[in-house]
């Protein structure tokens, strides 16, 4: 997948082999900032609001200035003349970086975000339920905290990126993540939801995952339509023993799990759920 030969970097469009960050830069030293991939596809960002709306609450909870002009109408603007630019309008990978800008941890520094989008081609297959089911197994090397920070897709992402080397060694296609107390936090790139004695679960967002805008709109579609569905803890007891486990992100919707460690796994409502919310959409 090849990334576009233009990006749109703090009010401009650039080629993108342009060098833009400063050795100083705070997300480069620290982590310090936020980020959203998303899909677009025909033209149209799939779950627009949900990602504009997660990306401002980020801004805001990470203490940015945001200027009176970066509104969600904004975002998608930019958005779209990046895809178009780079003849990505059909069907498309969208990333949108967010940094502080310059400064040490104590410097004085200017609050206002500093936007960066790129874009990437997607295969049309990104549209289907996966046909072989992931193997996945959980990685317990790191822990995915516990705080008010949790549920933002920060650019400080060590846990994750620990947990995806791990699985591409282990040739896995994933790693489950744990929180401090054992229990199921989410994937490396996904939340994680499981269907256990005919209840569908997931982490809540007390339990330490990024608030996913698909899981969001997974759960907004399953209470909808009046399915057994709930927000809570799932111990690794719970995960072996669930008949199903599936993923969520924006980017392919909804993912089967078929196997985690020596376990195997149906998918018979994952089918059932991707025809319904996934496949219908829109």
């Amino acid at each position: 997948m090849q990334e576009g030969d233009f990006l749109f970097y703090d009010g401009q469009l650039l080629r993108s082999d342009r060098l833009l960050i400063s050795p100083n830069n705070r997300s480069y030293r620290y982590g310090d900032g936020c980020f959203e991939t998303i899909k677009l596809l025909d033209g149209k960002i799939q779950l627009a609001n949900y990602h504009f709306e997660r990306l401002i609450s980020s801004l805001e909870l990470l203490h940015f200035k945001k200027s009176g002009y970066f509104t969600a109408t904004w975002l998608e603007k930019q958005v779209l003349a990046v895809a178009e630019k780079n003849g990505h309008m059909q069907s498309a990978r969208i990333r949108l970086t967010v940094t502080r800008g310059d400064g040490g941890v104590y410097d004085e520094q200017n609050q206002f975000p500093y936007l960066l989008i790129q874009s990437w081609p997607l295969s049309p297959t990104v549209q289907e339920l996966n046909e072989n089911g992931l193997v996945i197994d959980i990685y317990k090397d790191a822990r995915k905290v516990i705080d008010r920070f949790s549920s933002v897709k920060s650019n400080s992402y060590l846990p994750y990126v620990m947990g995806a080397l791990w699985a591409k060694e282990q040739q896995l296609n994933d790693a489950i993540l744990l929180n401090p107390f054992d229990r199921v936090a989410d994937a490396t790139i996904a939340n994680v939801f499981i269907v256990k004695d005919g209840m569908i679960k997931t982490p809540a967002l007390t339990e330490g995952p990024v608030n996913g805008v698909m899981r969001r709109h997974v759960l907004q579609m399953l209470r909808k339509e009046n399915m057994p569905v709930e927000e809570g803890s799932i111990t690794i007891d719970e995960l072996m023993e669930a008949s199903e486990i599936f993923l969520t992100n924006a980017i392919h919707s909804i993912r089967w799990v078929k196997q985690l460690g020596s376990n195997n796994y149906s998918n018979l409502l994952t089918q059932k759920l991707y025809q319904q919310l996934i496949k219908t959409k829109g």
